[in-house]
């Protein structure tokens, strides 16, 4: 395995593999590696000659009191992880290696404006400046990004199809702990009661989901469903709880197409997000 922290290093050992005809994959990560990010390297192993693993903590994609300077840190385990499921490079660049004299941003509109954007509205123009940024350095025929982050991954997935960029995007399966909690970095600032707590959210997307299945279409209906689970836990305050569009995260009455339910939720200080998708299959 790999370890470059400079731009030109990586750019300039990935071309030649790429010129021999290796097929590159890019997981991009903020480290803190859990089995999410694993099985996003297992797809990269799957289906690339090259797995590239980037770790950043992007301090773009953070608001103004947001837990940048908090956010779970540990280098040497994510190497150790990383080594074990056999990357081929890891990309630890520092911020001024990302961002030295940096005069340029890149901003989709629209889908960036509502649900997470509403309430952090300068943290996409983070994520897409520093997404086109790994595309350009690692040239990935394939990036693999959770679902757990679908707003994310369709606001990538809109950059690249209009920038007529290569890469093709990998949408992977949310991965969850035994109890069902969405796995994410942040699950490490709750508290006992609070993890216990935060089961709530996806106790309230399984309600949803059988609910739909026995054929309910109105999201109105879905939605109070949500609303009642996650208003019981008095640790819980909801940020938003949408029904939308799969392509374009409109809201949508009834469901009648491809689409998806999203909530954003703080237990105690820390903001969760989950997500379940809902189309026809399903019934």
């Amino acid at each position: 395995m790999i370890i470059s922290r400079s731009i030109k290093d990586l750019k300039m050992r990935l071309r030649k593999l790429e010129l021999e005809g290796n097929k590159i994959g890019l997981v991009p990560t903020m480290g803190y590696l859990h089995e999410g990010h694993m099985s996003l390297i297992d797809y990269s192993k799957k289906e690339n000659d090259i797995t590239v693993l980037s770790i950043f903590v992007n301090p773009t994609q953070f608001g103004e009191n947001e837990d940048l300077d908090n956010y779970p840190r540990d280098e040497e385990r994510d190497l150790e992880q990383a080594n074990s499921k056999g990357v081929d490079f890891v990309f630890i660049p520092n911020v001024e290696e990302m961002y030295k004299n940096k005069k340029t941003t890149v901003h989709v509109s629209d889908l960036t404006n509502v649900l997470c954007g509403k309430s952090r509205p300068t943290h996409f123009d983070g994520v897409t400046t520093i997404v086109l940024k790994l595309f350009n350095i690692v040239r990935p025929h394939k990036a693999y990004f959770g679902q757990k982050d679908a707003q994310q991954v369709i606001v990538i997935e809109k950059m690249v199809n209009d920038l007529d960029m290569d890469t093709k995007i990998i949408v992977c399966p949310i991965v969850r702990e035994e109890d069902g909690l969405a796995m994410s970095s942040r699950n490490v600032y709750l508290s006992s009661l609070q993890r216990k707590d935060a089961l709530s959210l996806n106790r309230a997307l399984s309600l949803v989901k059988e609910k739909f299945k026995a054929g309910e279409k109105n999201s109105i209906t879905l939605k109070s469903l949500v609303r009642k689970e996650i208003e019981s836990i008095e640790s819980a305050t909801i940020d938003y709880i949408s029904l939308v569009d799969f392509e374009n995260l409109e809201e949508i009455k009834i469901i009648d197409k491809k689409a998806i339910v999203l909530l954003a939720v703080f237990v105690g200080k820390t903001r969760l997000i989950d997500n379940i998708i809902l189309e026809e299959n399903l019934c």
